[in-house]
């Protein structure tokens, strides 16, 4: 009986591990969207209020992802890594000596410590002979 119990306990918080996931996942996709509103309110002329309003909803829904145990993935400047990064565009220069991800398209998220979505990446791509990146 004892053992029943704690398999059931443990059925019962990975269900509820999962649903927080596809939740966590959806909001992730409203993220996305403020962070594009941001970027083009930035651009346009006037609408400074609809900028701030923006920013601070966005700073919200970070702040909650973030409580609920999302964290985002450092890319720009770092080594490539496939298990944490998407490699969706290259370039060449090697300056670095390594594949190194030189600009970032989409962020990417851990949730718990696992990835839930990898960043999309640029990788500049190493000097001939070293390690390269597999789109």
């Amino acid at each position: 009986m004892e053992n029943y119990r704690k398999r059931m306990d443990r059925e019962l918080k990975d269900a509820g591990e999962s649903l927080a996931r596809v939740l966590v996942t959806r909001l992730l996709v409203v993220q996305d969207e403020l962070d594009l509103a941001v970027k083009h309110a930035q651009e346009g002329t006037g609408g400074k209020e609809l900028m701030e309003g923006i920013s601070m909803v966005q700073r919200n829904l970070l702040s909650a992802l973030q409580d609920a145990g999302v964290e985002k993935i450092e890319a720009v400047g770092r080594p490539f890594d496939p298990s944490i990064h998407e490699a969706v565009a290259k370039a060449q220069g090697g300056t670095h000596g390594q594949d190194v991800v030189v600009d970032e398209m989409r962020p990417g998220f851990k949730f718990r410590g696992q990835v839930l979505r990898p960043s999309m990446v640029k990788v500049e791509l190493a000097a001939k002979g070293e390690e390269k990146v597999n789109e």
